[in-house]
């Protein structure tokens, strides 16, 4: 068994829930974590070097998800903030050459804070014997370096925004969100045109054919009646969910008989991509694939039943785009060990078989636990869409993100709002500021052809709480607001009629 150790001289306390090591290869390696008397002790199967990802307390930063640089295991602990400040002024350094050699002009904002994190990451490697000074120095480095990172971020999605206008004069990708009563009935469904050019209708099976053979369709006629009425793109999906309690009840009892099982899977498929065709030509046709959850499905199983189910949707309509929704895309999960196949693994072994699948979108739901993903800072969030753009194919990104803790009596009770992982204080306004951060990245990047926010409104069942653009009563939040901002200003011509 490998062990690194890693001391903590301050009074900071990371997060466990995500952490885990990963290898020089980018495999994440199931991990233990042992706090004890001040070290932290990670535990692994195999003994080599890598580097540990965990939740970090940041003056001014919340606890932003961080990591080492690439260690070898050794009997002497590393200290924990110092390597931490390694990793990152390591990557913005890489991130912002890459950036410059590609011709971005860096401001001097970045370029300042940059220094003065490598000042204070110097000292603090300096005066390692003292680990109390060496872990405040290298606190300080860490504040710095998110810092240089935003001011960075910043600078990229606003020269690439420019170039991108300059090509064209609306952005050739969607922003839309997921449809409900709420975003089609009365006056909430003017606020959604002005803020989306797409909407998602929500096919899923369990609220469909919650009993075998009874289907449940009118409410979903209305909506993509209503979707088409008014122009906007229409997504539909996803039809499989092989989360926890994602499937109908009543399949239960076909748990243990996969053949069959199948047919009930691509029977449902088949059934909801014929009754839309021509109205509905981009399909979810499964969510949570890479992750799981229900009905004790193995990740064999899984893999191989979303590959007959994409050629079950593609044998209805060839023409309809089909694409899978990856939870958690950073595979923080994985640290779990109950998985083999990374997130990028899963997808690529599904456009490696033919089945047909035409792109990925990916879920990341920040806040959430145990199933959102983490709170990364705005260059660890562009490398992570950059390296899913490796696959060569359409993303889409769906976002989630809570305006509130506390019991959201329409979600999914199984989740909650973690603690202190963004820089201020869950609320409307953080919620609104965290979209004026992160949605003009995504919208410089080329590689995204779709945003879509998870739900429009906290008052319709939905699972990740707090994080609908409408409250509970029903008033529109700051959120709302902030995409109809963008909307005007980069999707100023008519509604785009297709991907």
């Amino acid at each position: 068994m490998g062990v690194m150790r890693f001391t903590i001289a301050g009074d900071e306390r990371p997060v466990g829930e995500r952490a885990f090591i990963s290898g020089a290869d980018g495999r994440i390696h199931p991990t233990r974590i042992d706090l004890e008397n001040g070290c932290l002790a990670c535990k692994r199967s195999v003994s080599e070097s890598g580097k540990l990802h965990l939740s970090w307390p940041v003056a001014g930063f919340g606890r932003p998800f961080s990591s080492t640089t690439s260690l070898p295991e050794r009997d002497e602990p590393y200290l924990l903030p110092l390597e931490l400040a390694r990793g990152k002024i390591s990557r913005l350094r890489d991130q912002a050459s890459v950036w410059e050699l590609a011709g971005m002009r860096a401001p001097r904002e970045f370029h300042d804070a940059e220094k003065a994190a490598y000042r204070l990451f110097s000292r603090a490697a300096a005066c390692q014997c003292r680990p109390e000074e060496a872990s405040r120095l290298a606190q300080e480095a860490l504040a710095q370096a998110y810092q240089a990172a935003e001011a960075l971020i910043r600078t990229y999605a606003e020269q690439r925004l420019s170039a991108r206008r300059r090509r064209s004069p609306t952005l050739p990708a969607l922003l839309g969100c997921e449809l409900d009563p709420q975003a089609v009935e009365g006056p909430l469904g003017e606020k959604f045109l002005e803020a989306f050019t797409a909407g998602i209708v929500p096919v899923r099976w369990r609220d469909i054919e919650p009993v075998e053979g009874e289907y449940r369709w009118d409410a979903l006629d209305a909506q993509v009646e209503w979707g088409l009425s008014n122009r906007l793109v229409l997504s539909g999906g996803p039809l499989l969910d092989f989360s926890a309690d994602g499937l109908p009840a009543w399949l239960a009892r076909w748990s243990h008989d996969f053949y069959n099982m199948q047919s009930f899977l691509c029977d449902f498929v088949e059934t909801a991509v014929a009754r839309y065709v021509g109205r509905i030509r981009y399909w979810v046709v499964a969510a949570g694939g890479n992750t799981g959850g229900g009905l004790g499905l193995t990740e064999e199983n899984r893999l191989a039943l979303v590959a007959k189910t994409l050629e079950a949707a593609r044998q209805v309509d060839d023409e309809n785009q089909l694409v899978i929704r990856v939870a958690q895309p950073g595979g923080e999960y994985l640290g779990r060990g109950r998985h083999r196949l990374s997130p990028l693994q899963f997808v690529d072994a599904l456009l490696r078989s033919g089945v047909g699948l035409s792109g990925v979108e990916l879920e990341i739901a920040v806040g959430c636990l145990p199933n959102g993903s983490a709170c990364r800072d705005p260059v660890d969030f562009s490398q992570l869409i950059d390296h899913w753009s490796l696959l060569g194919v359409p993303m889409h990104v769906i976002l989630a993100f809570p305006s509130a803790t506390g019991p959201d009596l329409h979600g999914d009770p199984e989740l909650r709002v973690e603690d202190d992982c963004w820089k201020e204080p869950w609320s409307e306004s953080a919620q609104a500021n965290w979209i004026d951060q992160y949605l003009p990245l995504l919208m410089a990047k080329q590689s995204v052809t779709g945003i879509f926010w998870s739900h429009f409104s906290d008052a319709s069942p939905h699972e990740f709480p707090h994080s609908g653009l409408v409250d509970a009563a029903g008033n529109p939040k700051a959120a709302l607001e902030r995409f109809a901002h963008y909307r005007q200003a980069y999707w100023v011509e008519e509604r785009q009629s297709s991907v």
